[in-house]
């Protein structure tokens, strides 16, 4: 079963817990709804998030989530001297990630001058187009229909570029954090399309810790912008690079973790995944 097929299912799972966590669903009733038995649905869960269903449920709830923002890390973690969040795991602590903003002329000029490499491909979250300049990563979205919607969406933004498929070594270096087991993590550069304050939203992100979270009053505190939690919100929601850039680590500040462009189950997904591998960690260190 590929890696697009097990977050199929793990996401189908991930629904039904959501919709029926009042009676707290057992084993074997979820893995009835996605139609495996539960041996094979435990193996499957477990070796996609780290953890079992039970306990994954418990870094899904609501209550986790509060008790995150309710923290004293929570409350200074955008304070961190971390280059990035994910740079919190121990089996990642060499990563750091870059931004640089595209030209004024590169902006206005729908892309003209740049030759984006892109390549599609199957990752723990579900199937992405990565693309790239010769600077660094310039998009990764998830696909949401079909592999021709998602380049056609990509080509609105950058009309006048040169396209070409085609992998580079900064694609391999960003997907390399959507893998199960990251191997050998190195710097990963983004260059990305966004306004002054966009960036500098996407740059506070980054201070996130993995298996952390923030409100997005703490982001706009940390930009020094307080009364600008909405603007926060616009520019999280604006975020080029899935994952990369990790607007999946911000929620509301009452706990509920509100909307993501990539689907709410996604975001779901993503934050108890974080949550698994940061205890495993700990649990190792």
């Amino acid at each position: 079963m590929s890696s697009q097929q097990h977050y199929q299912r793990i996401a189908q799972a991930i629904e039904y817990i959501q919709q029926h966590f009042q009676h707290q669903p057992t084993l074997d009733e979820v893995a009835a709804q996605i139609h495996l038995s539960p041996a094979h649905f435990q193996r499957l869960f477990s070796e996609w998030a780290g953890t079992s269903p039970k306990k994954f449920l418990q870094y899904i709830s609501l209550e986790h989530a509060k008790s995150i923002l309710r923290s004293k890390q929570s409350s200074s973690l955008l304070q961190t001297t971390l280059q990035t969040g994910l740079s919190s795991s121990s089996r990642l602590h060499d990563l750091f990630i870059q931004i640089e903003g595209m030209t004024p002329a590169e902006y206005k000029h729908g892309g003209a001058g740049l030759k984006i490499q892109y390549e599609f491909t199957e990752t723990i979250f579900g199937r992405v187009l990565v693309a790239s300049t010769t600077k660094g990563v310039c998009a990764l979205s998830f696909i949401e229909q079909d592999d021709h919607a998602a380049l056609q969406e990509l080509r609105t933004k950058f009309p006048n570029a040169e396209y070409v498929q085609q992998e580079d070594v900064m694609q391999l270096r960003a997907l390399a954090l959507l893998t199960a087991q990251p191997n050998s993590i190195e710097q990963v550069k983004l260059h990305l399309k966004g306004s002054a304050f966009q960036l500098k939203v996407w740059e506070s992100l980054l201070k996130i810790p993995s298996g952390q979270l923030a409100s997005y009053a703490d982001v706009a505190a940390q930009i020094d912008q307080p009364k600008a939690s909405r603007a926060v919100g616009t520019a999280v929601a604006h975020n080029p690079v899935a994952f990369l850039i990790p607007c999946h680590r911000v929620i509301q500040a009452s706990g509920v973790l509100g909307n993501y462009h990539w689907g709410t189950t996604r975001k779901t997904a993503m934050i108890g995944w974080e949550s698994a591998q940061s205890d495993a960690d700990g649990e190792e260190s």
